[in-house]
């Protein structure tokens, strides 16, 4: 049983910055895809980032420039480095591993998911 867990989210100021980490554990880590998505009430979940087995990355364009995602060696950690923050990235930011398709940020490529945390730009 895979477990995702996620910290590091809270509020920030536009033109701040937030790291977000999500700490795998249980299965051991994975060859596949982890990602970033985001979820607005009532809004259709977002894909924000998403790095490779490989280290090679996407990133939606919204995002693209501002932010960047990045994992530890060992693949259990993954962090998203959240700079030059706006209102419009306020949403509810979810962990997701195990993804096959790691180029389209589609969510429902990705088998395992997070709690989520908070962020609130103002």
């Amino acid at each position: 049983h895979v477990q995702l867990v996620e910290s590091g989210g809270g509020s920030a100021q536009a033109g701040g910055s937030l790291r977000l980490s999500c700490a795998r554990s249980g299965y051991g880590a994975s060859d596949y895809c982890m990602g970033w998505f985001r979820q607005v009430p009532g809004k259709e979940s977002e894909g924000v980032a998403a790095i490779d087995y490989d280290g090679s990355t996407t990133y939606a364009d919204s995002v693209r420039g501002r932010f960047i995602v990045s994992r530890d060696n060992s693949k259990t950690r993954l962090d998203l480095q959240m700079n030059n923050l706006n209102p419009e990235d306020t949403a509810m930011y979810y962990c997701a591993a195990d993804g096959r398709v790691c180029s389209r940020l589609d969510p429902e490529d990705y088998y395992y998911w997070g709690q989520g945390t908070q962020v609130t730009v103002s």
